[in-house]
Parts: structure tokens; C-alpha cells; sequence
């Protein structure tokens, strides 16, 4: 197991996504609504769900918000969202992963791939990127948590498979199977997790330079933007000095 590796670029930039504040709880419901309807609208007995509200929660959502999102698959007065992925390539040959909730694929796609042709990048097919990537679950606290030692600890003994810790927070990685349970023995030892989700981790991540990130940055921040666009995954790391040149 590991014990210290920079994993904030795995995914997009943290506060990337609380730009636009509505926009995010908008995302938000519409996955707990989904995740409702796909099983019990009871978060303790839909894993889906739980960490679903518990993402909800960590964003600050308010409990009514929450509530009224599980009401609309239990009465049925959902929209019928369909999970839809995409792959391609961004600046500097940085594999990105798209996943979206749509009940449109028809302008998700449009939007999808005008984003990337815009920003120097190429949508590719279906699995053009995923083989460099495993599903694995993801368990994310802060740094206000513990020290690497104390997470490292707890995840040992909750049975995770690794973790990943820097000054932004730690990342602790399970198996898909194992996520929910990992997640119930941490919040005994560490407090409830900031997000409990399925994550694409790269196999290899690629060094991004200045003039790249930029782009790729810009690339990810207008997928983020879209209303369908649920996480954008990446095989990319960029240094803390061309982070701080970009501001």
C-alpha cells in the first residue's frame, strides 16, 4: 500500500466544479435521483444513493434539496437519465474520461465534442482511453482529517488497497466490491468521507507543461460546465510550478 503520491490532478481541479454553485447542485440531484430510481430510495440500503447524498452533503447541499431530488424518483416524476461515457484526448496527449447523465445523448454528444475540438483536443470511440485506467471505488477526506500516518492507519484496517495523500487531502482506493464496506469502517475511524464514488485511476500519468495546461484546463473547465457532464477523469499531472505560473 502506498503511502504519499500527488493525486489532486488525477481528476479535474479541486473547485473547478463550485463555480457556479446551482449548477452544481443541479448536477448533484440529478445523480441521486437516478441512483433512487435504480434501486431503494433509502440511502442505507442503496449504496449508489448513500454516497450519492453524502457527496450532496460534503458540497453543502441543504437537506431539502436532498429530499425533494429522492421524492421525484419515488413519484415517478423523474426525467429518464441515461449514463452515457465518453473518451478522447486532450492537450499534450492527456487520456480524459467524460461521464455524463443525459436524456439527450444526441446533444450531449454535440456539446462533447465540440468542447473538445475547440480546446486541442479529439474525441475518440468507446474504450480509445479506458484501457489505461482501472475502475476502482474512491474514498476522498480532507487533510482536517489526519496526517498521512492516521489515514494510512485506518485505511490499512478498514481493508482499502491504497492510499494517496498530499496537502490538499487524501485519497483512499478500494475495490469496486469493497468500497461501501471500506467506506463504513473509515467514518468509524476518520468521521464521514468527503465523497464515497466509482473513479477511473490511470495506469500512467503524463507531465503537462505550461503551455498544455493552460488548454487543458480551459478543455475541462467548459466539459464541467455543461449540464449533462457529471466528472472528467484524466491521466494528467501538472507540477506545483506551472500550476502557480497559471494562477
Amino acid at each position: 500500500m502506498a503511502g504519499h503520491s500527488k493525486y489532486k490532478n488525477i481528476m479535474h481541479r479541486k473547485g473547478a466544479q463550485d463555480k457556479k454553485r446551482s449548477a452544481q447542485f443541479s448536477k448533484l440531484a440529478r445523480e441521486i435521483t437516478v441512483a433512487a430510481k435504480m434501486g431503494m430510495p433509502d440511502p442505507d440500503m442503496n449504496p449508489r444513493l448513500r454516497a450519492a447524498v453524502n457527496a450532496a452533503k460534503a458540497q453543502s447541499m441543504p437537506k431539502d434539496n436532498i429530499q425533494r431530488a429522492i421524492d421525484k424518483a419515488v413519484k415517478g416524476d423523474a426525467e429518464n437519465y441515461e449514463e452515457v461515457r465518453y473518451e478522447g484526448y486532450g492537450p499534450g496527449g492527456v487520456a480524459l474520461i467524460v461521464e455524463a447523465l443525459t436524456d439527450n445523448r444526441n446533444r450531449t454528444a454535440t456539446n462533447v465534442r465540440t468542447a473538445f475540438a475547440k480546446n486541442g483536443g479529439n474525441l475518440g470511440a468507446s474504450g480509445a482511453v479506458s484501457h489505461g485506467f482501472e475502475r476502482l471505488g474512491l474514498i476522498e477526506y480532507p487533510g482536517s482529517a489526519g496526517n498521512e500516518d492516521k489515514v494510512l492507519e485506518a485505511a490499512i484496517e478498514a481493508g482499502a488497497d491504497d492510499v494517496e495523500s498530499d496537502d490538499d487531502g487524501h485519497a483512499i482506493w478500494t475495490s469496486i466490491e469493497t468500497l461501501h464496506p471500506v467506506a463504513r469502517e473509515l467514518e468509524k475511524a476518520l468521521g464521514e468521507a468527503e465523497a464515497v464514488k466509482l473513479a477511473w485511476k490511470p495506469g500512467l500519468k503524463v507531465d503537462v507543461g505550461e503551455s498544455e495546461a493552460g488548454t487543458l484546463f480551459k478543455l475541462i473547465d467548459v466539459l464541467d460546465d455543461d449540464d449533462d457532464v457529471q466528472t472528467v477523469w484524466g491521466n494528467y499531472e501538472v507540477s506545483d510550478a506551472v500550476m502557480e505560473k497559471l494562477g
